[in-house]
Parts: C-alpha cells; sequence; structure tokens
C-alpha cells in the first residue's frame, strides 16, 4: 500500500484544493503546522454540509471570534446567530460546549490525540480521527462519504452501504500511512471530491487509476452501491407571525433540545402530521397563501402561517416583541418571514 499512498501524495502536492482552514502541502512540509482550532471549526461546520456553504461561515467565526478563547467567552446568542443558515444548530451548541472545555480543562489548547479528542463535547470518531490527523499528523483513519466512495471503488467493494462502512474502514486504516498521514487524510477526501467523484469519475487522471479494481472490472460508476432510502415523510406546523404598531416581531427561543435548539423562531405548533392551533396571544389571525417549505434530514416541513397585525400594548403569552434582524434566524424561520414579511409591512 506503500505506492499507492505515495501515488496519491505526490498527486495532491500539485493538485490540493485551496481551503481558508488548510496548510497547503508545501507550506506542511516546510514546517508550517495548521491552527488547530481553525482545523475543529471546519470539520464541525463540514458536517453534512458543503465546502462552498462553510467557507464564508468559517471566515465569519474567525473573524469574531479568533481564538477559542474567544470562542469561549462569546454569548450564546451571538453565536447561534452567526451560525443562523448554516443548519444542523446541534452543532452550534456543541461548538460552545466544546469550547469552554478546551479552555477550561486544556488551557485553550486541543488535545493532539484521537482518544483525547472524543472525551471532548460534540466530537464524535470522524472529527476526531480529522482533527487528530489534519492538526497534529496523527496516522488516525479519517473516512467521510468521499473516502468511501474511492475504498468502494479501488478494492471494488460491491457491499451496499451503510452496511459496508466497517469493511471499508477497514481498508481505508490499511492504506493510511505513517508517514505525512494528515496530507494523506485530506488527499483521499480530495480525490473523492474532484476526480472519483459520484458520477463519471474521471478515472483517466486518477493517480490510483492502474492498481484500481473497479475500473479493471468496469464497475468503478456503479460504486459505492447503496440500501435504497425508505420514503421521506412530511410534517406539518403553523407559524404565527405578529407585528406591532411600532414595527417590532413576537418571536421566540426555541428549547435547547431538538430541532432548532435555541434559536430565535415564530411561535407556532408542534410538527406533525396534524397539527393543533397553538396561537401565541388573541389577534385578527388570517392565513397567508402561500406555505413555507423546507427539508430536514429526516422529513419535508410544510408551515402554514398566520398573520397578525397588533396593537402596541397586546400581550403574548409565549415570546416577546423585539426588533428583527432576518439574518439571525434558522432558514426555516427566515424562509417564513420571506413569505410574510411583504404582506405585513404594507398591510
Amino acid at each position: 500500500m506503500r505506492d499507492q499512498a505515495a501515488a496519491l501524495l505526490a498527486w495532491y502536492d500539485i493538485h490540493a484544493r485551496d481551503m481558508p482552514w488548510r496548510t497547503p502541502p508545501a507550506a506542511r512540509k516546510a514546517g508550517v503546522l495548521p491552527d488547530p482550532y481553525a482545523v475543529w471549526l471546519s470539520e464541525v461546520m463540514l458536517q453534512q454540509t458543503t465546502v462552498a456553504a462553510v467557507r464564508g461561515y468559517h471566515a465569519k467565526f474567525l473573524e469574531i471570534w479568533p481564538t477559542v478563547t474567544d470562542l469561549a467567552a462569546a454569548d450564546d446568542a451571538d453565536v447561534m446567530a452567526a451560525w443562523a443558515g448554516l443548519g444542523y444548530y446541534a452543532r452550534a451548541r456543541n461548538l460552545l460546549k466544546c469550547a469552554r472545555v478546551v479552555v477550561a480543562e486544556h488551557g485553550g489548547r486541543f488535545p493532539e490525540t484521537r482518544d483525547a479528542l472524543l472525551s471532548l463535547p460534540g466530537i464524535g470518531p470522524y472529527t476526531a480521527a480529522a482533527v487528530a490527523a489534519i492538526a497534529f499528523d496523527s496516522p488516525e483513519t479519517v473516512v467521510d462519504g468521499n473516502v468511501e466512495r474511492v475504498m468502494a471503488r479501488f478494492y471494488d467493494v460491491h457491499t451496499p452501504l451503510p452496511a459496508a462502512k466497517p469493511e471499508l474502514t477497514a481498508l481505508a486504516r490499511a492504506m493510511t500511512p505513517q508517514y505525512r498521514p494528515g496530507d494523506y487524510a485530506q488527499a483521499v477526501m480530495d480525490l473523492g471530491a474532484t476526480i472519483c467523484t459520484p458520477r463519471s469519475p474521471a478515472c483517466g487522471i486518477c493517480p490510483l487509476r492502474d492498481p484500481c479494481a473497479a475500473r479493471i472490472a468496469g464497475t468503478a460508476a456503479e460504486l459505492p452501491k447503496k440500501t435504497p432510502k425508505k420514503k421521506t415523510p412530511t410534517r406539518f406546523g403553523i407559524a404565527y407571525v405578529a407585528r406591532r404598531a411600532d414595527g417590532a416581531w413576537l418571536l421566540e427561543t426555541r428549547p435547547e433540545s431538538g430541532l432548532l435548539g435555541g434559536m430565535l423562531g415564530w411561535p407556532g405548533s408542534a410538527w406533525s402530521d396534524a397539527p393543533d392551533p397553538a396561537p401565541p396571544l388573541q389577534a385578527d389571525w388570517h392565513v397567508l397563501d402561500a406555505q413555507a417549505r423546507h427539508t430536514f434530514t429526516h422529513f419535508h416541513l410544510r408551515l402554514t402561517i398566520m398573520l397578525a397585525h397588533v396593537a402596541q400594548d397586546a400581550a403574548p403569552e409565549r415570546g416577546q416583541f423585539m426588533p428583527l434582524r432576518p439574518a439571525a434566524l434558522p432558514t426555516v424561520m427566515r424562509k417564513v418571514y420571506d413569505l410574510a414579511a411583504v404582506t405585513l409591512r404594507d398591510g
């Protein structure tokens, strides 16, 4: 496997993607080490999120909170507002928890080993391995969707995912070198992202082309195989959007646990097959003729939007009236705002 690792590293030295949190291979070989804080932040943000979406958020976080100590001291609401739109909001809550433990228990320095990193809040096996390898050059096995695809094709593995995960992880571990493991981990991911792509893999220019078993067998395009997904269910809900005479909007902070935990949002019903009305105050509510639609990991959501102009002395049972920064809303709540704002402004 040394020949394959060497070939992949030689390719990476020339073709490594430019990432704001990444130390280029030439600089790394010259002794420039990555910032573990920037690496950790990128890995948390990249969970189920594209590189293109993360770039701006990563830069914004580093500008506002340039060190883990700065982040640990941040106000929770400010961090949640800065995260708005990136999705999977439990990551933001865990980000703060982790930063505070790193500062309180590790003197503001990230642990260097996978096992020690696993002890931190919000860090699972993948993130621990990625930070250990990329930030500290530990020979850990880093396996994401790109790596699984590369391994499935290189070894012509036809067991469908997710059942194939243990086998693909073991194969990836066998290929991980002791030499430059951090660059190697990023090289495999880059290979999957740019050449060994889900559709139309560019086998002709792949540095692992010759020994690739799936290329030889002619099966590369059909791998990795996946178990068919179950149909995604649809849930429904009601969002109540009220605007006071002075221009303030009725908002509430969602419970810490559950979807969008700790985020600002519109008061509303539970999300279910048949939601019960739950108006936060007595008002002349009327229904907007458009629904807000959003898809979470495990379900689609359709929100009926109820609108009301209310008096200055309106007293809600839930939430509070406040000025609104739409950018601080999570995406689904911003969709509600976008649909409701014109009507309420003009009404």
